[in-house]
C-alpha cells in the first residue's frame, strides 16, 4: 500500500487527510481525482473540505472517543464485521436484517460468550459498523437491466456531458405526508412521551432537480404530478440554465416517458433526458433529497393543514437549496452520480 491511500480499514491518518485536502486546496485537483488516489470517496474528501474551511488543520484532527475499554472475548473485529455482512437469514433468523440482540444471541450460540447490549454496541462501533436504514430494493429489480443499462445509456450520458459541457441534473417526484414522521427523544424509563400533531390525512406532491455544483431546482403541487406538471418543470430547468445544455437523467415513471413529454424533450436542441433502468431508485441521488427532507427537516413538523405544511416544505427546501455543501453530500452519496461525473 503506497503511503498515500488508506489502510484497508478505510481508517485514514490525519497526514493523509491533510495531504488530501491540500493537494485540492494548493494543487487545484479535481474531488474525484483525489478521492481515487487516496481510495477515498468524493462525499468524504468534500467532508474533509468542509472541516478544513471552518476550522483548519485542527478540524482534520479526530475526535477523541471516551468511555470505559471494551470487555474483552474471543471474537475479533473481522469475524463480528462477517457475521453482520452476512444476511441474518442464513443464521436462522425469518429476515436479513441484524439487531444487536440476534447478535448477542449468535455470539452466545457460536462462541459460548454472554455479553451485554453494551459491549455489543461498542464492538459494533469498533468495527466501523453503524445502525442504519437501508435503502428499498425490489423484488422485481433487475440485474442484468442494471448493467445492460451501464454499458448502453451510461457512456451516452457521459458523451452528451462531455460533447455539449453540460449541466448534469437527476430529477424526481414525491409526495410529503400531513403525517410527521416522529423524531425520538429522552424521557423517563417506561413513560414514552406524547408529541402532538394532527389527525387530518393530506399530502402535497413536489418536484426536485439536484447537480452535483450543488444546485436544487424545485417545485410544489397540491395535486397528483402529471406529464404536465413534468413539461413544466424542465421549462422551469431550461430557464434557469438559458445558455446551457442540460442532461437530466430521471425514472422510467408515466409521466416521464409519455408522449406528450416525450414531443416536447424532442423539440428542446439544449435539452438532453435519460431514463434510469426500471426499480432502480438507489441510483437517482434526488431521492435522497426526499429522504433528508422527510427525515430531516420535517421531521416532528406541526403543520395542521396541507397549505402550512406547502409553505413549510418550501421554507426547508429553500434553506436546502442555499447549502452547497449540504446538497453535495447529498449528491455524491449516490453511488450513480460519482460514476457519472468522474
Amino acid at each position: 500500500m503506497s503511503e498515500g491511500t488508506l489502510s484497508i480499514s478505510g481508517y485514514s491518518t490525519l497526514d493523509v487527510r491533510l495531504r488530501a485536502v491540500r493537494a485540492v486546496v494548493d494543487n487545484g485537483l479535481s474531488v474525484t481525482d483525489v478521492a481515487v488516489a487516496y481510495g477515498t470517496t468524493r462525499s468524504t474528501v468534500h467532508r474533509w473540505l468542509a472541516r478544513f474551511i471552518e476550522e483548519g488543520d485542527i478540524g482534520l484532527k479526530r475526535r477523541p472517543v471516551l468511555g470505559r475499554p471494551l470487555k474483552l472475548f474471543d471474537i475479533d473485529c473481522v469475524t463480528l464485521k462477517k457475521i453482520v455482512l452476512a444476511p441474518a437469514s442464513e443464521y436462522g433468523y425469518e429476515t436479513d436484517f441484524w439487531t444487536t440482540r440476534r447478535l448477542i444471541q449468535i455470539v452466545r450460540s457460536e462462541f459460548g460468550v454472554v455479553v451485554s447490549r453494551q459491549t455489543m454496541m461498542r464492538y459494533l462501533h469498533k468495527a466501523r459498523l453503524t445502525y442504519q436504514k437501508p435503502e428499498r430494493q425490489y423484488f422485481e429489480l433487475s440485474e442484468e437491466e442494471r448493467q445492460e443499462w451501464r454499458r448502453k445509456v451510461l457512456p451516452k450520458i457521459r458523451r452528451s456531458v462531455a460533447k455539449y459541457r453540460a449541466i448534469l441534473y437527476f430529477q424526481d417526484e414525491s409526495n410529503i405526508s400531513l403525517t410527521a414522521i416522529l423524531t425520538k427523544t429522552w424521557a423517563p424509563c417506561g413513560k414514552t412521551p406524547k408529541q402532538r400533531s394532527t389527525g387530518n390525512r393530506g399530502r402535497i406532491s413536489a418536484m426536485s432537480a439536484i447537480a452535483g455544483s450543488g444546485q436544487l431546482l424545485f417545485r410544489l403541487h397540491d395535486r397528483t404530478i402529471t406529464s404536465d406538471e413534468v413539461v413544466d418543470f424542465l421549462e422551469q430547468i431550461l430557464k434557469h440554465h438559458p445558455r446551457r445544455h442540460l442532461v437530466v437523467v430521471m425514472d422510467q415513471a408515466r409521466p416521464h416517458t409519455s408522449h406528450k413529454t416525450r414531443d416536447f424533450i424532442a423539440k428542446q436542441k439544449r435539452l438532453h433526458v435519460f431514463n434510469l433502468p426500471k426499480h432502480s431508485p438507489d441510483w437517482n441521488p434526488d431521492e435522497k433529497v426526499w429522504n433528508h427532507l422527510k427525515n430531516q427537516e420535517l421531521e416532528g413538523h406541526q403543520a395542521r393543514t396541507t397549505e402550512q405544511l406547502k409553505v413549510l416544505a418550501n421554507e426547508k427546501l429553500n434553506n436546502m437549496a442555499s447549502d452547497k455543501k449540504l446538497l453535495q453530500g447529498i449528491f455524491f452519496r449516490c453511488c450513480m452520480a460519482d460514476v457519472l461525473t468522474k
